[in-house]
């Protein structure tokens, strides 16, 4: 499985080619904060609605602490989607970094 830091994920958003940003917490948690232009769709949710994923473009899976997004980013794996990869460390290591 591939992941990504918070920090390289941010030069990421920097540049043209922007990955999709994939927020599979439940709602209730994107009150702890958000990456702006991510999109939530619960984990459970997910497999349900793959229709909003797009597969021609970079993915970043997100959640709390990682452990939820890394299971998606398998799943996406599994399914075709060979360019996702996990955020390492979740939103916590995102907003430890300072964003």
């Amino acid at each position: 499985m591939k992941s990504i830091s918070a920090g390289e994920l941010a030069r990421r958003l920097e540049s043209e080619t922007a990955p999709f940003l994939l927020d599979v917490r439940d709602p209730e948690e994107l009150a702890d904060g958000v990456i702006a232009g991510s999109v939530n769709i619960p984990m459970d949710d997910v497999e349900n609605r793959l229709g909003e994923i797009p597969s021609d473009r970079e993915i970043v899976v997100i959640c709390h602490l990682g452990a939820r997004s890394a299971y998606i980013t398998r799943v996406l794996d599994a399914m075709g989607y060979d360019r996702a990869c996990n955020l390492s460390g979740g939103m916590d290591a995102w907003l430890r970094s300072g964003r």
